[in-house]
């Protein structure tokens, strides 16, 4: 994240041993001397560095972006070849297991930020000073939306707050039901959303209808429809939000920031990095590894094909919603229409090739960061938008038997894309908000988490198993770092 780069803060080194990740950047200290609780939170600026180091885990965010597309029908894993990124491979074919190097990632990444935000609130009380309640804030939405993508992932997960553990005492950890994790969740947010501005000067931070739309998010995914509803319409009625115009600016790293963008992780093409540390990353890795495997020709850049939407998605969407090729690049119909198509060239790697890619998050020429620049394109990752939030908005109101809202917000939606209004009601009216999620939000990570919660996965995902891939594995070497005592997810 381009907001946190000036220091890296060593709290991994008190956070639980489940989540070291064998990074080297989390064990930097600067300055290069050990620090601890005794001699550190003395100061406003060692509550902003440690806030900056609790922000840095969000460049998971690549991860998210793979896994909720993959696992659902609008794309496979791709890449150079189906041991390139097994674990990939292995949830699109719905054959993953507790050894899976992409679903242990998503578990120590976000308990590491949560260990991070953990320790800011276990000394809150040390030092006083003006601005800290906004910090604390900051730090409880963060320590919201980490957990958040636990309790999707995993079910239930331990819960720790305001407190570091020792290694022995993560033997003793039990997994927390997932009622309590959403409860802690939505205290952390509504917290958050009383004691945050509207506006934050500083890009990539947390605002007041960051906090009120991911509450509303945890609201629905529990089927809280009027708790939902009510705080999805203080962001509409109240916030600084508005869509954009041309669908299509959204994706570009020059329109960012904009009226549209509730809450997004910032990422920069100033600093380059490694393969062997993709969370070590201050550049998105999703945007170079979704490119296209050995492009030459206009406008793209070379990648490495992986993350590819299938020909269901893309057939998906009405012939003339502008949506299907602003999300879905079909490559053969682009190079067709160039002037001189016979030079452009491209491979198909042996992971899968659908002729079709993420054209969202994607290398383009003018975007291009340092070398290696597969690893360092600075679009950010729309982890909200307001367009997100008016079709939850809509579904909760239709889901509360209040479909006058449901239908303005979603008709809102169709609107900026030229798409005709939508007249229906009830089961219909929520049919049609769930469709027109996919035609708005695919390729940003969201789709697979929809349909487990609608209950559409079974029907809508190949081999798909009912009472079983709803959530997935936690990871077994968690499983043996806690002593072996806590259960499996069934089915695994």
């Amino acid at each position: 994240m381009a907001i946190k780069r000036y220091t890296t803060i060593i709290v991994t080194a008190l956070a639980l041993s489940l989540t070291n990740s064998g990074c080297e950047k989390y064990l930097d200290v600067s300055p290069p001397f050990a620090q601890d609780a005794e001699n550190y939170f003395n100061s406003e600026q060692d509550y902003e560095l440690a806030l900056i180091g609790a922000y840095d885990l969000l460049q998971a965010s690549y991860l998210t972006i793979w896994i909720g597309e993959i696992a659902s029908d609008n794309a496979i894993a791709g890449g150079e070849s189906v041991n390139d990124s097994e674990g990939l491979h292995q949830i699109e074919a719905m054959t993953h297991n507790a050894v899976n190097n992409e679903l242990r990632s998503i578990f120590r990444w976000n308990y590491a930020g949560i260990a991070r935000t953990n320790f800011i609130m276990e000394y809150k009380d040390k030092t006083d000073f003006d601005g800290k309640e906004q910090i604390l804030a900051e730090t409880r939405f963060l320590r919201a939306y980490y957990y958040f993508e636990l309790v999707k992932y995993f079910g239930d997960v331990p819960l720790i707050i305001d407190r570091r553990l020792g290694a022995e005492e993560v033997t003793e950890i039990a997994r927390t039901p997932r009622s309590e994790v959403y409860a802690q969740i939505e205290s952390d947010l509504r917290y958050a959303a009383n004691n945050l501005p509207w506006n934050n000067p500083v890009k990539g931070k947390a605002e007041k209808g960051s906090a009120l739309a991911l509450l509303g998010k945890v609201y629905l995914y529990q089927n809280k429809f009027t708790q939902a509803a009510e705080v999805l319409d203080e962001v509409i009625n109240d916030g600084p939000y508005s869509l954009m115009a041309n669908y299509g600016d959204l994706w570009f790293a020059a329109n960012e920031d904009n009226s549209e963008t509730v809450f997004d992780v910032e990422y920069s093409n100033l600093e380059g990095g490694s393969y062997d540390c993709l969370i070590c990353l201050e550049g998105n890795a999703a945007a170079g590894f979704q490119g296209i495997r050995q492009y030459e020709g206009p406008f793209y850049g070379d990648g490495n094909s992986y993350n590819l939407p299938t020909a269901d998605l893309y057939n998906a969407f009405p012939v003339n919603d502008p949506r299907r090729d602003l999300t879905v690049l079909n490559l053969d119909s682009f190079i067709s229409l160039q002037p001189d198509p016979g030079s452009i060239s491209y491979a198909i790697g042996g992971g899968g090739h659908t002729g079709f890619y993420n054209n969202k998050y994607i290398k383009r020429q003018s975007e291009l960061g340092l070398p290696d620049d597969d690893l360092t394109s600075p679009l950010n990752y729309k982890a909200i938008r307001y367009a997100d939030v008016l079709l939850m908005a809509a579904e909760a109101h239709t889901r509360s038997n209040n479909d006058g809202p449901a239908l303005t917000y979603l008709n809102e939606v169709r609107a900026r894309v030229g798409m005709p209004a939508v007249n229906a009601s009830g089961q219909q009216l929520t049919e049609a908000i769930w469709q027109e999620r996919r035609y708005e939000l695919s390729g940003e990570g969201l789709r697979f988490f929809d349909l487990v919660r609608t209950g559409k996965a079974a029907s809508s995902i190949d081999n798909f198993t009912s009472g079983k891939n709803e959530i997935f594995p936690i990871p077994q070497v968690e499983i043996d770092l806690a002593g072996g005592s806590w259960t499996q997810n069934s089915g695994y």
